[in-house]
This record gives C-alpha cells, sequence and structure tokens, in this order.
C-alpha cells in the first residue's frame, strides 16, 4: 500500500489583494520612516515600517481578522480559540470582537499582565494555562477539541499568510524604489506572506529573514529540505521564540526568500535601545530584529533597505532589563565590585575618584558580612553610567592606577 504526502496550500497573489479589501477601514496602513542613523550605517537609504503602530501593537491583526472573517456561519457561531503569549491573543481578540465572533484565547501563566489585560480588554476570554507556550497550545487544541470552537493558528494557515501578505504589498507602494526588504521570522507567516507578494510584483527585490540565535529554527530546516525543530528555544524576542517551523510558510519561504540570518541577544537589546534613543519607537525585542540585523552587519545590504518593526508590545518590567542590557553591549553601563578598607571617608574618596574619570554613578551596595572579606574590609558593588567601550576601560584603569582591585 502506498501513501500520497497531504498537498501543502499556498497562497497566491490573489489571495493578498483579496485580504487587502477585506482589511480596508480594519487595519492601518502603517507609516513608512526613514532612519539617517541606519542609512549612514548602511550607506544606502533605509526606511522602516511601522507595524508596531498598528492597532494590538503588531502585525497580527491582519491575519488573524482575514483567517476569522474566512469562516463559514457555523464556525463562527461555534467561537474560535487561540493560544499566544501576546501579539497573536491581541489580534484575534480584537478581530474576534469586530466580527462579532467569541474569542477564547489561552495564554501561559507566566504571560506578562499588560498583554492579558490587553487582550481581556479587547474582548477575549483569557484563561492562563501552561508554563510554556507548547503547554499553553495543547491546552486550546484539546478546547477546540471538546467545545468544537475553531482554533486559529498564529502561522500555519493560507488565510493567516495572506493577511499578513498586505504588509508588502503597502511597503511595494509605500516605497517602489525598494531593493531589499528585511523581515523578522518565527513561523514564518509574516515573511512568507511579504514573499508572495513581493515576488510576483517585484521578483528583484531580496527577500532576507532574521530570527534569534537561540530560536533560529529556519537555517537547520531550510538546510534539511523540511521543518526541523529546536529543542527549548531561547530568546528575549518571545514574538519570535518559534521551535518549528509552520508547513505552509516554511514551503513559502524555501522557494521565495533570499536568506535567513540569525542575530545574537546582545545585538537584539542594542537594538531596541537604538530605536527607542534615535527613531523614538518603542519596539519590542522581535520588532527590532531587523535592526539588529542592520547594525550586525550593515554594509552587507542592497538599498534602499525597508525593515520592518513588526511590533510594539513590550513588557515594561522586560523592557527595563533590556534597556540595561542593551546599554551594558553598548559599553554605556558598566558593573564592578571592589575592596575598600572600612573607614571614615573611604567610599567619599572612591566617589570623588570617579567624578574626576566622568562616570555617573546609578547605584551603590555595600557588603559587610561576607566571611570571604576581612575584618576591616566592606565589598563595594557599583552600578555605572559611561560613555562607551573606551570610556569603561578608561574608568577601570584609573581605579587601577588607585591601586584598588577592580572585578568588572
Amino acid at each position: 500500500m502506498s501513501f500520497r504526502t497531504p498537498e501543502i496550500p499556498s497562497v497566491i497573489l490573489d489571495d493578498i489583494r483579496g485580504a487587502q479589501k477585506m482589511l480596508s477601514g480594519v487595519a492601518r496602513v502603517t507609516a513608512m520612516e526613514g532612519s539617517r542613523h541606519l542609512s549612514q550605517l548602511v550607506g544606502a537609504p533605509v526606511h522602516l515600517k511601522c507595524e508596531n503602530l498598528q492597532r494590538t501593537g503588531s502585525f497580527k491583526l491582519r491575519g488573524a481578522y482575514v483567517r476569522i472573517a474566512g469562516l463559514r456561519q457555523e464556525e463562527r457561531a461555534a467561537g474560535v480559540v487561540a493560544a499566544s503569549a501576546g501579539n497573536h491573543a491581541q489580534g484575534v481578540a480584537l478581530a474576534s470582537s469586530l466580527l462579532g465572533v467569541r474569542s477564547t484565547v489561552f495564554m501561559p501563566v507566566g504571560a506578562p499582565l499588560p498583554k492579558v489585560a490587553a487582550t481581556r480588554e479587547y474582548g477575549a476570554d483569557v484563561r492562563l494555562q501552561g508554563q510554556v507556550v507548547d503547554e499553553t497550545l495543547a491546552a486550546a487544541q484539546e478546547y477546540a477539541r471538546e467545545t468544537g470552537a475553531v482554533f486559529i493558528h498564529p502561522f500555519d494557515h493560507p488565510d493567516i499568510i495572506a493577511g499578513q501578505g498586505t504588509v508588502g504589498l503597502e511597503i511595494l507602494e509605500q516605497c517602489p524604489e525598494v531593493r531589499t526588504i528585511v523581515v523578522g521570522v518565527g513561523g514564518g507567516g509574516l515573511l512568507a506572506g511579504i514573499a508572495v507578494a513581493v515576488r510576483a510584483l517585484r521578483p528583484d527585490v531580496k527577500l532576507i529573514g532574521v530570527q534569534a540565535e537561540g530560536a533560529a529554527a529556519y537555517p537547520p530546516s531550510l538546510a534539511a529540505g523540511h521543518p526541523v525543530s529546536v529543542e527549548r528555544p531561547s530568546t528575549m524576542a518571545d514574538g519570535i521564540k518559534v521551535g518549528r517551523p509552520g508547513d505552509v510558510p516554511f514551503k513559502i519561504i524555501g522557494d521565495l526568500v533570499d536568506e535567513v540570518r540569525t542575530v545574537s541577544e546582545d545585538a537584539l537589546s542594542s537594538a531596541l535601545l537604538l530605536c527607542l534613543e534615535r527613531m523614538k519607537m518603542v519596539v519590542e525585542p522581535a520588532g527590532a530584529a531587523t535592526v539588529a540585523a542592520l547594525l550586525s552587519d550593515p554594509r552587507s545590504f542592497d538599498g534602499p533597505v525597508v525593515a520592518l518593526l513588526s511590533g510594539g508590545n513590550v513588557d515594561p518590567l522586560l523592557m527595563q532589563r533590556i534597556l540595561r542590557h542593551g546599554m551594558a553591549a553598548a559599553g554605556r553601563y558598566l558593573s564592578l565590585r571592589l575592596r575598600l578598607t572600612d573607614r571614615p571617608g573611604a567610599l567619599a574618596g572612591l566617589l570623588g575618584l570617579l567624578s574626576v574619570a566622568d562616570a555617573n554613578v546609578l547605584d551603590v551596595s555595600h557588603v559587610r558580612t561576607d566571611p570571604r572579606l576581612g575584618l576591616t574590609e566592606v565589598e563595594v558593588e557599583l552600578h555605572l553610567e559611561t560613555k562607551g567601550p573606551e570610556h569603561c576601560e578608561e574608568v577601570a584603569a584609573t581605579l587601577r592606577a588607585a591601586g584598588y582591585t577592580v572585578m568588572v
């Protein structure tokens, strides 16, 4: 007996044009902003497609709306269910509310509270279940089997891909001279949709996907010729933290995309900091992946370049940690420990030396009770704001020259 592999459905330009009409008046045509700083680095014009300014804070509304709008009446009556840590959850919740469909969204127990609150405000019945997204996904699929609700996959469905592909049509309309488009990649729905639109209308444009190093399933999958799972994906960019490519987007990306690159966590945090400081854009780590790629190898892109900022939903507490990490990666934040003689004026003398070195003291803490310390010693931990890698070295050298043992 022979078995036939089920044919994987695909997406064509007409599907995306139909989705664009469906989304008229629902999704925003988001802004395209030039970046002088990135343009100077790349040596060619760089434009940012600002899906972080989309309704719900990411591109996810596009695909979710098209998928739910395409359901039959009896399917709508059964309601929809989704699993997500944030952006897809909000997209499904708002799309369902706009279409008058009941929605249930499963989110991990540790999902950021602002994302949980926003999903509820958009009208979904939110259920916190599972410690990781895979467990949450299993709970949502079980709910679908038990209730008959339609499961709305975040990326592995032609309607989702068609909706996300409308971003590609807008890019070509807003920047017709574009030569390279850079897109962050998780499961692949966004890049696949953009690839279909762009390859049909501008086959000369180069398409580059970007993944976080710790959650990069596409490079090994493309090398193997089939989706390969990454065990325990790890990255601060939860929006692209996907362990396995979707079957539908994988085939499209394998056929149409030029390259998928990876970026480090340091590059992601530096990119987020750059977006905030230089471009005045609040962008989540996944949304900043394209900027991270430009920073990592700026002269490898043919311009004009359009880099997609895919989302701006970042938890304030995570933002605080990432910004500190980004400052450290840029050499603008220095943590060090050293020992002083525990006597009056010792700390004042140290702080005076740092003032002369032009380092801004952000935080100081003392340790007096560690058994490793002598009777007359105190350990001081300092957090300093500095001006770059060279300044960090100068500050440490100044302290060592004054006789301090410095542990950076």
